[in-house]
C-alpha cells in the first residue's frame, strides 16, 4: 500500500477540511505532489509545510515532522518530546502514544519537539488515558505543521527558504518511498 493515499489535492481538502486554514491556494484535481510543488513555488511557500502535514498518514506525518525538526536544530540538541515521538513511530501503540502525550503535556510549548510529541500523542485512539475521548483525525497534522513551522521560524530569515524546501523534499521522499513499489 502506498503512503500517498490521495489521488488529487482536492481529496486532501475534502478529507481534512481544516487544511484550508493552513493552505489558501484553492485545491485542484492535480496529483497532490504536483500541487505541493506549485505551493512551494507560489506566493505563500510556507503553506507547503501545512499541506505536507495533511498529505501523509499519521505515523509518517510524525516521522516527517520529527526528522524535519531534528534537521533544523543545532547539533546535539536533546529534546525529550522528539525522543518520545520517535519511540511511538518505532513502536506505535497506546503505551508509547500516551508516553508521547505525557511529554507533550509537560513540555515547553516554545520548543518544536513538544509539538512533535503532541502529533504522536494525537495520532489516534483516545486523547485521555483515564477515559475515552476520541482524537479528531486532523490533530496529528495540525501539531506536525506547528512543529515544523516553529523550527523553520527559529532560523535566521536568510535560511528559511532552503529549510522549507528541505522539509518539503523530505515529505516527497516519504510519500514516494512506497509509491514506486506499486
Amino acid at each position: 500500500m502506498s503512503r500517498l493515499r490521495f489521488s488529487t489535492a482536492r481529496e486532501v481538502f475534502e478529507t481534512y477540511p481544516s487544511v484550508s486554514q493552513a493552505v489558501t491556494m484553492p485545491p485542484t484535481a492535480e496529483p497532490p505532489l504536483v500541487f505541493l510543488a506549485r505551493l512551494v513555488r507560489g506566493p505563500a511557500p510556507m503553506e507547503a509545510a501545512g499541506f505536507c502535514a495533511f498529505l501523509l498518514p499519521r505515523r509518517e506525518t510524525v516521522w516527517w515532522a520529527l526528522q524535519a525538526v531534528r534537521a533544523l536544530q543545532p547539533p546535539g540538541t536533546q529534546d525529550p518530546g522528539l525522543a518520545a515521538a520517535e519511540a511511538w513511530v518505532r513502536e506505535p501503540g497506546d503505551k508509547t502514544r500516551f508516553e508521547a502525550l505525557r511529554h507533550a503535556q509537560a513540555g515547553d510549548r516554545a520548543r518544536p519537539g513538544t509539538f512533535v510529541a503532541w502529533a504522536a500523542g494525537y495520532s489516534g485512539g483516545s486523547m485521555s488515558e483515564s477515559h475515552a475521548i476520541p482524537t479528531p483525525p486532523d490533530l496529528t497534522a495540525k501539531m506536525a505543521r506547528i512543529a515544523v513551522l516553529n523550527a523553520i521560524n527559529r532560523l535566521p530569515a536568510r535560511e528559511r527558504e532552503a529549510a522549507l524546501r528541505a522539509c518539503v523534499e523530505a515529505c516527497i521522499r516519504l510519500a514516494e518511498d512506497d509509491a514506486g513499489k506499486r
